[in-house]
């Protein structure tokens, strides 16, 4: 068995989704759950996410009708699942047959659609592009386009939603511009007696710091996982990271002053010292770019990353600390006083704790725990 392991507190995962339901007044939720629950595991997160009973979320969120088909043949949720990805013209007998909701997201799509023929209504959301740029229907043509593709009796909109581009920014104004934008587009819609069925906008950004976008629905994503969208939000919901990623130390070996540590020698030893390795590397998530930068824990104390980050294994110099194989090792989380966020990997990496939770590999087992 692998000694290097993530561990997931299910009870930090509960913790989290009751204080963003209580921070939204218990408006529908979202949970996101894409890209493997970002790397927490899609299938066990929900299972936990559905003991809450009557609490749960209201739907699912991936980004692949692939991850929406695993989720449904796993059976755990009744829930809606909504797939964020554009429809492709082959996948909708698999939307049909799987019972999955397909997003809208250009005209072509829409003219998919109005081609098919449906034996039973076909749910859909529909995404419109208020200032992402990235896919969606254009704010000044959805009202128009909507208006063409409701008249489709086979089709149901069963939602309508847009993505913000900068809700995890200090400063809101662009945020507050794509607001505005879809509160006309939904406005113009409801004049003209259309149903669009439930209202979504506020990704976990908004729903820290923009109440007015919360709607009928929010859809929780790096919230729910732990951490707050980026340095500049501010922390209006209390959070708790659900990943800790743990080792244990393979080797101790002695080394003199000036002893160069792994490739490039881009690390020499300052003193005579004692250098471990640990039985993780790029291959599992820990980026180069981490070298000579990171640190770990071991018996609650700190010591720094050393050498070239390799595919399997990293070294930490420890001095003169009495460390022998078989001890843990933290790379992420908690032990006792010392704590290692992944925020601080971001710090270093100049990127978003998405990205590191997203880029702990599949060949890290994950162990599913109450508590860490």
């Amino acid at each position: 068995m692998r000694l290097t392991r993530a561990e997931i507190s299910l009870s930090n995962l509960k913790y989290n989704f009751l204080n963003i339901s209580k921070k939204v007044a218990e408006r529908a939720i979202l949970a996101v759950v894409k890209a493997d629950a970002y790397g927490h595991g899609m299938i066990k997160v929900v299972s936990e996410l559905e003991k809450l009973g009557d609490k749960k979320p209201n739907y699912y969120g991936v980004a692949l009708l692939e991850e929406a088909i695993e989720l449904s043949k796993s059976k755990i949720t009744k829930s809606p699942i909504l797939v964020f990805a554009p429809l492709k013209s082959d996948e909708i007998d698999d939307y049909i047959k799987h019972k999955i909701i397909p997003t809208i997201t250009s005209k072509y799509e829409i003219d998919l659609l109005n081609k098919f023929k449906f034996s039973k209504k076909f749910k859909i959301h529909i995404n419109i592009d208020t200032g992402m740029g990235r896919v969606g229907i254009s704010a000044n043509e959805a009202v128009d386009s909507i208006s063409k593709l409701s008249l489709n009796k086979m089709i149901q909109i069963d939602g309508i939603y847009t993505h913000f581009a900068t809700s995890d920014e200090k400063d809101k104004k662009f945020a507050a511009l794509q607001l505005a934008k879809f509160n006309n587009v939904i406005n113009l819609l409801k004049q003209n007696n259309i149903e669009i069925g439930i209202v979504h906008s506020a990704n976990s950004g908004a729903i820290i710091d923009i109440p007015d976008s919360y709607f009928d629905m929010v859809r929780a994503g790096i919230s729910l996982y732990g951490y707050y969208p980026s340095n500049e939000t501010s922390e209006s919901i209390k959070l708790k990271p659900v990943m800790s990623l743990l080792s244990e130390v393979a080797t101790v070996n002695n080394f003199p002053k000036g002893t160069p540590i792994s490739y490039g020698r881009r690390y020499k030893t300052k003193a005579d010292t004692t250098i471990i390795s640990v039985p993780i590397g790029y291959a599992d998530g820990i980026r180069r770019g981490l070298t000579n930068k990171m640190f770990c824990i071991i018996n609650n104390k700190k010591h720094p990353q050393v050498g070239t980050v390799t595919m399997d294994r990293i070294m930490f110099d420890v001095g003169n600390s009495k460390i022998k194989v078989g001890d843990e090792v933290t790379l992420i989380g908690k032990s006792k006083n010392e704590v290692i966020s992944a925020i601080d990997w971001c710090n270093i990496l100049n990127t978003i704790p998405y990205e590191i939770t997203c880029g702990i590999s599949k060949r890290v087992p994950r162990k599913y725990v109450n508590e860490f």
